[in-house]
């Protein structure tokens, strides 16, 4: 039996698979066709291989589905304040599929390229208003310590309600289990989906 270091140091992104660990279903069975009917697609219009790994669960896929819905289209948040906590949270976790298509999405909702940019490294780099600088740090203190500071939280009670509050902090962390499980799995991106910016 392996014997595993329980106060492991590895350095981000050191034990990231170089190929898929687990494929995406194919065929794609006439259950999982229904669960994936009106989910989101890729550019090209293919099921997202990230659906297409977890429908090796398609109870867990379906239930992932509406779960993860709801952030994406009836939550109270804003769609782009929403789409920088969640290409922050990409980047603190080094999920570049997570980044991928959420680069995409933010572009959609409003979201500059250069905003993108600063959201993938220093995001001093970039002029953001209070209100952003806020999501920023409340993301990058929940990924480093699992819990906002509370200059920050005072900063964000200033900015939003308290179900939006709510609403923002799960956000955060729906996006690191759904990071964990692309980088755990390896799962490849969906074709003509840009990775990390340049």
């Amino acid at each position: 039996m392996q014997e595993y270091d329980m106060n492991p140091t590895p350095q981000r992104g050191e034990a990231r698979p170089t190929s898929p660990r687990l494929r995406p279903v194919s065929p794609v069975t006439p259950e999982i066709e229904e669960i994936l009917g009106g989910s989101i697609k890729s550019v090209t219009g293919e099921h997202l291989r990230l659906f297409g790994t977890m429908a090796h669960h398609p109870k867990m896929l379906k239930r992932f589905l509406a779960f993860g819905g709801f952030f994406l289209n009836r939550g109270l948040l804003p769609a782009r304040e929403r789409e920088i906590v969640i290409l922050r949270v990409a980047w603190n976790t080094g999920s570049v599929y997570e980044f991928g298509q959420h680069t995409v999405i933010g572009r959609n909702c409003g979201l500059r390229d250069d905003e993108i940019a600063a959201l993938a490294g220093d995001p001093s780099r970039h002029d953001w208003s209070d209100r952003d600088r806020g999501l920023i740090a409340m993301t990058d203190e929940i990924c480093a310590d699992d819990c906002a500071s509370e200059p920050t939280w005072k900063e964000l009670r200033a900015e939003w309600s308290d179900a939006e509050l709510c609403e923002l902090v799960l956000l955060v962390g729906v996006y690191r289990m759904v990071a964990g499980f692309l980088n755990t799995m390896g799962v490849e991106l969906d074709p003509n989906t840009p990775g990390w910016p340049d």
